[in-house]
């Protein structure tokens, strides 16, 4: 029962969240300079027109009155339809989450299944060439932004080598660089991140009593130090997995692909506000569910987390 209040005011704590973020971005779209039914209908539309087209997007209500009205049409699963194509929000969303949920889930994958090895390695060969490889590569891929290393692997990769296609969708080959760059300042983090906790947790007197009642080394690492270890790791990945779903949309325009970061842009290019605002409902929902499982699991590996507190 304790599971089920702890989620319920976890999820009711996502209410306010919504309504901040969307009223700033609220605020912020329509302070923006440049007429969106200009936009939309062209220099050649007439004043007459214009005004027909505001009206009809509500644009000619007050700001308050605006978002009052939008979110009421939320609270009734009504996101509204996109004002560059007249498509719904919800189906569009719809369509392109699987892809980033994807890109997001092998890029994570990637990530874990390297660096969590590297820095548990890296904490029991303390100050061996394996640690100071894999803290360099770290440092490395913490330095390079997400923009200019897949620009270079494309040219590499793609351009001059042509191991792999340069955009889009279709195979599995497709997935490859963009689950590598995305999922590559997230495994700097886990290399960091699990060699810091590992270090701490080998340290501690229980690791020293083990070893001194004779258990082998693989015994002490597997049982003792790993299960309290890895408790900020998984943290550490909830966290990463939350953000490697908004850091896609450099990814996807990189590599062409047609996911939610794709979709926010472009709405946030032409002002698309009904878009933009259902996008990042979605995404915070998202959000904020995984770290709710990620506080679970956490609670779950470790018996001493009272959920209750």
């Amino acid at each position: 029962m304790t599971w089920f209040k702890y989620a319920g005011k976890r999820l009711l704590m996502l209410i306010p969240v919504i309504i901040c973020v969307t009223f700033v971005l609220f605020l912020i779209l329509s302070a923006a300079p440049g007429d969106i039914a200009r936009n939309l209908l062209g220099d050649d539309a007439t004043e007459e027109q214009i005004a027909a087209k505001k009206a009809e997007m509500g644009l000619d209500q007050p700001l308050l009155t605006r978002y009052v009205n939008y979110m009421a049409g939320v609270c009734r699963l009504d996101f509204g339809t996109s004002w560059t194509n007249n498509e719904e929000v919800l189906d569009r969303f719809a369509a392109r989450l699987p892809n980033t949920l994807l890109l997001s889930t092998l890029a994570m994958t990637f990530a874990i299944a390297v660096g969590v090895p590297l820095g548990i390695g890296s904490a029991i060969k303390q100050y061996s060439l394996l640690d100071y490889g894999s803290s360099f590569v770290a440092m490395l891929l913490f330095s390079l932004p997400a923009f200019w290393l897949g620009t270079m692997c494309q040219v590499l990769f793609c351009v001059s080598l042509r191991w792999l296609p340069t955009s889009g969708l279709g195979t599995p080959a497709h997935w490859v660089l963009p689950t590598i760059i995305l999922g590559a300042n997230t495994m700097a983090t886990m290399i960091r991140m699990s060699r810091t906790s590992m270090l701490d947790v080998i340290r501690q007197d229980y690791i020293r009593t083990a070893r001194a009642k004779g258990a082998s080394e693989r015994v002490v690492i597997r049982h003792h130090a790993m299960r309290n270890g890895l408790i900020p790791v998984v943290t550490q990945i909830g966290v990463s997995f939350a953000g490697t779903i908004g850091g896609a949309v450099v990814t996807e325009n990189i590599f062409a692909i047609p996911g939610i970061g794709t979709l926010l842009l472009n709405a946030v290019k032409s002002r698309d506000v009904p878009v933009v605002l259902g996008t990042v409902i979605f995404v915070t929902i998202i959000v904020g569910v995984i770290n709710l499982l990620v506080d679970l699991l956490c609670a779950k590996i470790d018996p001493r987390i009272n959920l209750a507190s």
